[in-house]
């Protein structure tokens, strides 16, 4: 089903286990032609089930450090000791194909994205309580203690970042049908 949307690019944000990949991934199953995934760059190993060009383009950090000295990337930060970044080219592919690009960074590539031209919307994705993050993060099964330490630090921070005002809107997702709703709402709806 191809919808009518705004080309304007939507930088979706928030902490990792907010359910972003769970949203999107239904968005992009109900309107399959209407929204491109803008798939970054890591140096982070592939989890299972992920698939290079698809996930992430998984790559080594002499790779990612070349693109950043060619300015490839419209943003690019480094998180838990790896690298994560979006190339100009991944969004620019995206808009060639008509669609609307939706771009899943942090706070740091939030920051660097408002400095651009792209002219993107912002929403950022709670979670109900950092309690409920935590156990979201455990309950993966994909993540050591250290990892969810990190995580649950760095969400802290977003949250903090999140009142600052540097999104257009905050959807917190304490029932995924309701954050779904929202979600659309923000997207085919842009005066709402």
């Amino acid at each position: 089903m191809s919808v009518k949307v705004s080309l304007r690019p939507i930088v979706i944000s928030g902490p990792s286990g907010t359910g972003k990949s769970t949203l999107l991934k239904r968005l992009f199953a109900e309107y399959p032609d209407s929204f491109g995934f803008s798939v970054s760059h890591t140096t982070r190993k592939p989890r299972p089930g992920e698939v290079d060009g698809i996930a992430y383009h998984f790559v080594e950090r002499s790779t990612f450090d070349k693109l950043v000295e060619q300015n490839a990337f419209l943003e690019h930060a480094e998180f838990s000791g790896n690298c994560y970044g979006t190339s100009i080219k991944s969004v620019q592919d995206v808009a060639e194909k008509g669609k609307t690009c939706i771009l899943d960074i942090d706070m740091q590539g939030v920051k660097s994205v408002k400095n651009t031209d792209l002219n993107a919307r912002f929403l950022f994705l709670a979670p109900p309580s950092l309690e409920i993050l935590r156990s979201r993060l455990v309950g993966r099964g994909t993540e050591s203690e250290d990892s969810v330490a990190k995580r649950m630090s760095q969400a802290e921070k977003e949250m903090e970042f999140a009142k600052t005002g540097a999104h257009d809107e905050i959807i917190v997702n304490d029932d995924l049908d309701q954050t779904y709703a929202d979600l659309k709402k923000f997207i085919f709806d842009p005066s709402a």
